[in-house]
């Protein structure tokens, strides 16, 4: 293709090249004469490559090496960076020119209308210059460069072509080896952007480089930060000091609401000066009472939802017109507008990291406290859903101290670099350390007491709980409402346990002695059980009694009549054993004694002091009558 012949000057260009400036004296032509026959040789190679077809991975270096000849084969040094940039630059102004002349867009100059391929010559030079310093072989800012200079070079509407391939490059320009080289002249081009467009116009256009400055530099940049605190006070709001004809309205009302932007935009100055701070005050319980008095119903929220509409404006400032007074005071998102405003102004107040002299006095903490509780309450009521957007607003005011923390710290930075372990080399026994008392857990423990000897006589410090707030895991874990898995029971962990059992051996001896019963799930409190786990493991005094007897009743009756006896017989003198077991007395006296031994025995009478007595008094009478039956067989024989 056939490239048309530049023109003599292009009035529209913003860049001076060295070939238009005049020699300064006559000594300095012949130097000026070679610089200019090496920046023509240049620009002709690097024509010359703009043609080609492959990728700039295939000549690119090739092309650097023949234009410039450097003294290193793939790193330019300064005089010979210095010299490709003022080549590069001149070939982009004139390629720009040629656009220009030729009527098309400047990021479409060089496009054939039958080939659909994107083969523009300027984003040709610019993906070259792109790899040179991706790859190191040129200075790292130089890409950077010429994206500026095509951007002052460039119409609003060719600029959005242009920043839509910075956007393109992104990952690659965001580079640590190219970001630290060209990041201020990024900056730079994006606020020389952000000057010439018009925040009406060109509202979408400005939000898409903002939103490519927040991607681009790190979290922690200082240059985005407002450190100082510095309000936007030429942000000044107009309205009405007389009422108009024909429209009734409560002026001191309209006076009153809209004075209170006077002290939101700098409310440094309203919080030093008490006469202003008094002033916004009374100035606020006014505005709070009259919201107060006529609040919204949840008909007015419906007309005015938002989220049921696709398009919905915001504006970026209210009206202040007198006439739209009744209407605006109807609508949510105006009250909600004032009010948010409110809480922020406190915040600002109670902001931390303040000085006692640099916040508020006693008297001012107190109207403060006050007036938000006034406002909080306001904005849940006012509909739709006025506790979620209480709640939300609340969250974003608490993030924001994090912010204002990390301002005070000195804005440190986000990213943290890994930690990498040296190798040891082979054959090297790495040494243990050394504690003094052990490990380094009782170490620490001893040099902290050393250097805070009142940390064990400290009243605040952590104390043993009581047994009824140390079960309380494991009493939500018995109740089968809850729904706890068994395997998740605090019974399963024994150091809970043991803990547990400890703390109810020294405070709750009654409960302790019930884990040998049913266990660790025993020695629950019963008040922290509920109703139905409760009667399992606390049963009524009168069903406890009942059970030992039919136990007792049971057990007696199964008994063997000569375990009875044997049981029942005591360890007498040698002449009970010789009693002649066929005698019919015998028997039958053996089998009352044994009867009369176990109604000794029985629960009622064994639980009492005086069950000792009655098993003497019972052994006594069993002998007697034991010698009874001895003697009465004898005298009959005789």
């Amino acid at each position: 293709m056939a490239e048309p012949t530049p023109p003599p000057s292009n009035p529209g260009l913003r860049i001076l090249l060295s070939k238009d400036r005049p020699p300064a004296s006559s000594s300095s032509a012949p130097t000026a004469v070679s610089s200019h026959t090496d920046r023509d040789r240049i620009i002709g190679v690097f024509r010359d490559a703009l043609s080609r077809i492959e990728s700039p991975e295939a000549f690119a270096l090739q092309a650097v090496q023949e234009a410039i000849k450097p003294q290193k084969q793939t790193v330019l040094v300064l005089e010979e960076n210095q010299s490709l940039e003022n080549a590069l630059r001149t070939l982009l102004q004139e390629l720009a020119s040629y656009a220009v002349q030729s009527g098309k867009r400047i990021m479409q100059y060089g496009n054939s209308l039958d080939n659909e391929e994107n083969n523009c010559q300027i984003t040709r030079l610019l993906d070259i210059v792109l790899y040179l310093c991706e790859r190191g072989h040129v200075e790292g800012g130089m890409v950077f460069q010429l994206l500026e200079d095509l951007t002052e070079m460039s119409t609003i509407k060719d600029c959005k072509d242009v920043f839509g391939y910075i956007e393109s490059k992104q990952d690659v320009l965001g580079k640590q080896e190219l970001f630290g080289r060209g990041k201020l002249v990024m900056l730079r081009t994006c606020n020389q952007l952000l000057r010439r467009l018009s925040k009406a116009n060109d509202v979408v256009f400005c939000g898409r480089i903002i939103m490519f400055l927040a991607h681009f530099f790190p979290l922690s940049e200082r240059s985005a930060l407002n450190i100082k605190g510095v309000f936007n006070t030429s942000n000044e709001t107009k309205y009405e000091k007389d009422a108009a004809d024909g429209i009734s309205v409560d002026l001191n009302f309209y006076k009153t609401l809209w004075s209170l932007q006077e002290h939101f935009s700098n409310p440094a100055l309203t919080a030093a000066n008490l006469t202003k701070w008094q002033k916004f005050a009374s100035n606020l319980m006014v505005v709070l009472s009259t919201f107060e008095a006529q609040p919204l119903s949840d008909d007015d929220g419906k007309l005015n939802n938002l989220d049921q509409e696709e398009d919905a404006a915001f504006s970026i400032k209210y009206l202040t017109s007198s006439k739209l007074m009744g209407l605006e005071l109807k609508d949510p998102s105006f009250r909600r507008h004032i009010l948010v405003q409110c809480l922020i102004f406190f915040d600002f107040l109670k902001a931390p990291g303040k000085t006692d002299k640099e916040g508020p006095t006693g008297s001012m903490k107190e109207e403060i406290d006050s007036c938000e509780e006034r406002v909080k309450k306001l904005l849940e009521m006012i509909p739709p859903k006025g506790k979620e957007f209480l709640q939300s607003i609340e969250h974003i005011l608490e993030r924001e101290k994090n912010w204002v923390w990390w301002k005070q710290d000195g804005c440190p930075v986000f990213e943290k670099q890994p930690f990498e372990k040296k190798p040891s080399p082979a054959g090297v026994r790495k040494r243990k350390p050394r504690w003094r008392l052990g490990n380094k857990e009782l170490a620490q423990l001893w040099k902290w007491a050393e250097q805070n000897p009142n940390a064990l006589t400290d009243p605040e410090r952590v104390c043993m709980p009581s047994v009824t707030e140390y079960w309380k895991p494991l009493a939500e874990d018995m109740d089968t409402s809850a729904g706890i898995e068994e395997e998740y029971h605090h019974k399963n962990n024994r150091v809970y346990c043991w803990k547990g059992l400890r703390f109810s051996a020294r405070q709750d001896l009654e409960g302790f002695s019930r884990f040998c019963d049913y266990g660790i799930e025993g020695v629950v409190p019963p008040e922290l059980l509920p109703a139905e786990v409760r009667a399992k493991f606390y049963a009524k005094p009168a069903e406890k009694a009942k059970r030992p007897k039919k136990e007792e009743a049971k057990g007696t009756s199964t008994q063997p009549k000569e375990q009875q006896v044997a049981s029942a017989t005591p360890e007498t003198d040698g002449g009970v054993s010789g009693v002649d077991p066929e005698e019919g007395a015998v028997p039958m006296d053996s089998d009352n004694a044994a009867n009369d031994d176990g109604r000794k025995h029985s629960p009622e009478e064994v639980s009492g002091p005086e069950s000792g007595q009655c098993e003497v008094e019972a052994d006594g009478e069993h002998n007697m009558k034991i010698e009874a039956s001895k003697d009465g067989p004898l005298k009959d024989t005789a």
